[in-house]
């Protein structure tokens, strides 16, 4: 086997030029002084960009994976008909190269109550498959467990909405829904309490103040959704990759595709649907 030639990082060239440049003789000391003073300046200069790519590296990181990390890359939603044959279009999206997971979900704004306060919140039913392939969910529980989420009607929410709630893992908080039932005098809000079954610490209070997660059944009978979802979340293994994806998903959805400027497609099977991916 054929042996690479090794290179040393400065050659003995290279450490003779610069030692000629900046060991000046002595009716040249002023120009040493410059010298040393226009290195110093360079490797000062390289040294802050160096530490301001690794900053604003660490920072797309961190952007990428707490924001993107709970919120799906592309989301796939009905238009003009409900969204109920979900399960069928997770499938066909999730076999689409490139896509990680697709996770149907029902979602739905409430205020949430308990023994210190009420806050508003976000409820999103998903099953309990698709919640433990979030690592951002499933790996960062700090009480409770995801174990029979989806046979329960127990809720996981994050730490710092546990706080401001005054609820651990076990106490019931109760959410109320402006869009209840509808009756002769108005409408009448929907309330009900749900025991905290698990709490999570994603680390940005946005989130850990805001979602309240519940099995996609018991939130589709609590919006009266039967059979019904709102939409779908695709999460992509490179999220840089969305502008090449969005119309094979689209595609794979099996339904006509909207872009994100607003031009919509038809189909002659499904006339009066319209499908977004964005």
């Amino acid at each position: 086997m054929k042996t690479l030639p090794s290179f040393r990082l400065f050659e003995p060239f290279e450490w003779m030029l610069a030692g000629r440049y900046l060991r000046s003789r002595r009716e040249e000391a002023f120009i040493s002084v410059i010298a040393g003073f226009s290195f110093l300046g360079i490797m000062l200069g390289v040294a802050t960009l160096i530490i301001v790519m690794a900053v604003m590296n660490g920072f797309r990181g961190q952007l990428l994976d707490k924001i993107l990390g709970i919120n799906g890359h592309v989301v796939v939603q009905p238009i003009d008909t409900p969204f109920t044959d979900y399960t069928e279009v997770a499938r066909r999206i999730a076999e689409v190269k490139g896509v990680r997971l697709a996770m149907p979900f029902v979602e739905g704004q409430v205020l949430a109550s308990g023994p210190s306060g009420a806050f508003g919140t976000l409820v999103r039913g998903v099953t309990a498959m698709d919640l433990e392939n979030i690592p951002l969910i499933a790996g960062t529980l700090r009480q409770g467990t995801l174990d029979g989420f989806d046979s329960g009607t127990g809720i996981a929410i994050g730490v710092r909405l546990a706080q401001n709630l005054g609820v651990a893992v076990g106490d019931r908080v109760t959410l109320v829904s402006p869009k209840g039932t509808v009756t002769a005098l108005g409408t009448t809000p929907r309330v009900k309490a749900y025991e905290v079954s698990s709490i999570y610490e994603i680390g940005m209070s946005e989130y850990d103040s805001t979602f309240v997660f519940m099995p996609i059944e018991e939130a589709q009978r609590y919006f009266s959704l039967d059979g019904v979802a709102s939409a779908i979340d695709v999460f992509l293994d490179d999220p840089d990759m969305v502008g090449g994806l969005r119309d094979s998903i689209g595609t794979a959805a099996g339904r006509p595709n909207v872009s994100p400027t607003g031009d919509s497609a038809t189909s002659p099977s499904f006339p009066r649907s319209r499908w977004s991916a964005t």
